[in-house]
């Protein structure tokens, strides 16, 4: 079995057909939605924005591991265990929640 612990390991897995075909799969049988929003009423999309910063598509939706491929690699490929989720969410269900700073000037009268 598959050890998914190190950075390598995981960008290896990540960069595999077998990974990317499934998640093509996964975002297709959860019709391009997040589910996480979805399940409160909130419809979130992919969009074909352009990030100029990246010279590439903005990325919205990911597939997301339900139980951690580190601490579940028997399930790498488990269909049942992925969701597709957008970037906010999949932060949030990560830890990574960043908190918008505030712009002092947003209500300051524009010339």
């Amino acid at each position: 079995m598959n050890e998914y612990k190190t950075k390598e390991q995981k960008r290896k897995f990540y960069d595999s057909s077998d990974w990317k075909r499934l998640r093509e799969e996964v975002k297709k049988r959860d019709n391009y939605e997040c589910q996480e929003c979805k399940g409160k009423g909130i419809v979130r999309i992919d969009t074909n924005e352009f990030s100029e910063h990246a010279k590439r598509k903005k990325i919205q939706l990911v597939v997301h591991h339900i139980k951690e491929l580190e601490h579940h690699p028997e399930l790498a490929l488990e269909i049942d265990n992925l969701e597709t989720i957008c970037v906010d969410c999949h932060n949030k269900e990560h830890g990574r929640v960043f908190e918008r700073k505030i712009n002092k000037w947003e209500q300051d009268e524009k010339w």
